[in-house]
């Protein structure tokens, strides 16, 4: 934990009317916790010239998480991702779709039967909300497949999240936007050619794509990079960036998004036997699962320890709640909204 008279100087630094009222309002409990992350988060960046990387899964992109991770990447509060390719495409699902989807407040209600008939409307639903497939995947679907068909025919082979960089950047898709733009954290990503890493892509619904286009031999699976070569160009990324600053670990949900890339640090330094490699320098987790035997989500950061990930000093921070709430609390406040 910070010195109370740094935690003070952090959290001072927060303004605007959000701060306000968590410094007036949060005191204990997850709230203290929310507030007491966001000041060593502030410390990292602004007083040790640290860095901060991002996992996240769950469905945070179809929550609209874009609206305040778009604006913390362009500010250059947030310097990595590695996100689910579910995040990932869904934040371009919504992006050419969002008038479209069907808001579902009712959702706990829904049976089986209303389900179904959701399916047979081509409405996939997540959570409480529904994405039309014609209406959004489809779109997409038409670009990604143009690109992935051009890039057998110049042999050349990219990452699954360079083709949609490139989608976004070339204006392809702009006619069909239906937010502002400004709340996509892709677009907002592949302007700042952010280092993003996607473990996993496959389970997704581009994935799957992928994988039946290269079943029928339309597509050659080569063109596509590999979970192995993501986690080498982690490991290459967090080698060299450590050299230069501190960097953090923010971690929403469990899973693969976060396993995957926290892991890269007991790489270098068992596997590749790199003994000056710096540890993760500040952890926080929000997720609201419990402590449970197998359920990796309610991990505690102590853990972490063990594996060579963290050390006893590192701040770390356990937020047990929804993270569509925390998390924009906490962006807020760093942005100074």
């Amino acid at each position: 934990m910070l010195p109370r008279e740094m935690k003070l100087k952090n959290l001072n630094n927060a303004k605007g009317p959000i701060a306000d009222f968590v410094r007036k309002n949060f005191h204990h409990f997850n709230a203290g916790v929310l507030k007491d992350a966001t000041e060593a988060y502030i410390h990292l960046l602004d007083d040790k010239n640290g860095m901060m990387f991002l996992s996240m899964a769950g469905a945070m992109s179809t929550g609209e998480l874009g609206i305040s991770l778009a604006e913390m990447i362009r500010k250059k509060k947030i310097h990595g991702i590695s996100c689910t390719g579910a995040n990932l495409e869904e934040d371009v699902f919504n992006l050419v779709a969002h008038d479209s989807y069907v808001s579902l407040p009712k959702y706990r209600d829904l049976s089986p039967k209303d389900d179904k008939a959701l399916k047979d409307k081509d409405l996939n639903r997540v959570t409480d909300v529904a994405i039309p497939a014609k209406g959004a995947m489809s779109t997409v679907e038409e670009a990604i497949i143009n690109r992935w068909k051009n890039a057998v025919l110049t042999s050349e082979r990219k990452f699954p999240h360079e083709f949609l960089y490139e989608l976004l950047l070339d204006g392809s898709l702009k006619e069909y936007y239906q937010i502002d733009p400004k709340n996509s954290w892709l677009l907002a990503a592949a302007e700042e050619d952010l280092p993003l890493y996607v473990p996993g892509w496959e389970d997704s619904t581009l994935g799957n794509v992928f994988a039946a286009l290269c079943l029928d031999e339309k597509l050659d699976f080569k063109i596509m990079k590999s979970g192995i070569e993501y986690m080498m160009d982690l490991a290459l990324w967090y080698d060299e960036t450590s050299r230069q600053h501190d960097i953090g670990f923010f971690q929403i949900g469990g899973g693969i998004a976060g396993d995957f890339s926290i892991c890269v640090v007991p790489l270098l330094q068992q596997d590749m036997h790199k003994k000056n490699t710096k540890l993760w320098s500040y952890f926080c987790q929000i997720s609201d699962a419990v402590t449970s035997y197998g359920g990796y989500s309610g991990a505690t950061p102590s853990e972490k320890i063990t594996w060579g990930k963290l050390s006893p000093k590192t701040p770390n921070f356990v937020i047990e709640s929804d993270a569509t709430i925390v998390v924009p609390l906490i962006f807020a406040q760093i942005l100074g909204w």
